[in-house]
Parts: C-alpha cells; structure tokens; sequence
C-alpha cells in the first residue's frame, strides 16, 4: 500500500516581494503546526528536461555567518546524499573536503 506525505512552505512576503517570514511544516514531522525558518533550498531534478530547478529563498533576518552556515551543512548533507545514492565514496569525500575548505576560508574571511 503507497503512503503519501506532504511538506509544506508558507512565505510571508513584505511590501517589496521579499520574503519577510517563512514557515515550514511536514506531515511526518515530529511537531504539529508550521515551523519559522530563515532560509529554504529546494532543488528539484527534472526527468525530461535533464536539468535540475530550484527554489532559494532567506529573510532578510538571516545574518551572513548563519547563511555561512547553512551553506556549509547544505554542503556536508549533499555529500551524505551524494554516498546513499550512488555509493561513490571517492566524490563524496570530495564534497566533504570542500565543504571544509568553505569553511576554513568563511572563518578567514570573518577574521579579516
């Protein structure tokens, strides 16, 4: 029997079309409700156009060491996902080795 779940995302958005709020909720979350969140990135492959869309979207709340942040987890999952899906070891360490160069090169950057 298929099961379906759904993950849902509401964008407040301010006088100028920029997200001011967003909020985020999944029917097998562990909490009830909508959750706040600063920063979404939704990357999607598309079968029959052989190309990958994608929704990015940050308050303007969301502070620059944060987006550093999520930038360098973001980077880190990929390479998590990167293994599960094909079991290439070699590329995914790959990922990872650049994800911590990012980082290494943000905290140099935020000392400068």
């Amino acid at each position: 029997m298929s099961k379906e779940a759904e993950i849902n995302f509401v964008v407040k958005l301010d006088e100028d079309n920029s997200p001011a709020e967003i909020y985020w909720g999944a029917t097998e979350a562990d909490f009830e409700g909508l959750q706040p969140c600063e920063s979404l990135m939704i990357s999607m492959w598309d079968k029959v156009q052989k190309n990958t869309m994608s929704i990015d979207l940050w308050t303007k709340g969301m502070e620059v060491g944060e987006m550093s942040a999520h930038y360098y987890f973001t980077l880190m999952k990929m390479a998590d996902t990167y293994q599960r899906a094909t079991n290439n070891s070699e590329l995914s360490e790959m990922i990872r080795n650049f994800a911590k160069e990012f980082a290494m090169k943000v905290e140099e950057l935020a000392n400068d």
